[in-house]
C-alpha cells in the first residue's frame, strides 16, 4: 500500500512559509512573476494544478522572501515591468515624474555623447 505523506516542495526553504515574489521559469527565460502571501502554497498550486494557466509552462523558480505587502506590490511590478513575461498583469507601481533637472543634465549627456 502507498505511503499518503505529504510532499513538500523545497522543504529545506523555509522563508517559503511567509510572503513573498515569486518568478517562475520556463528554462533560463522568465516565464510568470506572481505574489503571494503564502509562497510555498502558490508555488505548490502552480505546480500540481493540471487546469491552471500556468501549469505545462514551468520548470523551476526563484522565490523572495518580502514581509511588507507594499514592498511585495513594488518588488511584483518592478520585475514585471522589467522582464519580459507571460503576465497579463500591468506593474502595480506609481509612476513620477523625473525632475527637470535630472531630465535636463541625461539630455546634455546624450548631446554630448553624439558629437
Amino acid at each position: 500500500m502507498a505511503s499518503k505523506r505529504k510532499k513538500v516542495m523545497a522543504k529545506g526553504l523555509s522563508f517559503l512559509e511567509g510572503p513573498g515574489v515569486y518568478i517562475l521559469y520556463r528554462d533560463d527565460e522568465p516565464y510568470y512573476i506572481g505574489r503571494a502571501t503564502k509562497l510555498r502554497s502558490r508555488l505548490w498550486s502552480h505546480a500540481i494544478q493540471a487546469e491552471g494557466r500556468y501549469f505545462h509552462f514551468w520548470n523551476f523558480f526563484s522565490a523572495f522572501a518580502v514581509p511588507n505587502r507594499k514592498h511585495r506590490d513594488e518588488l511584483e511590478g518592478v520585475l514585471i515591468a522589467a522582464m519580459p513575461t507571460a503576465n497579463s498583469a500591468n506593474p502595480r507601481v506609481q509612476r513620477e515624474q523625473m525632475p527637470r533637472e535630472v531630465r535636463d543634465l541625461l539630455r546634455n549627456m546624450s548631446l554630448y555623447r553624439t558629437r
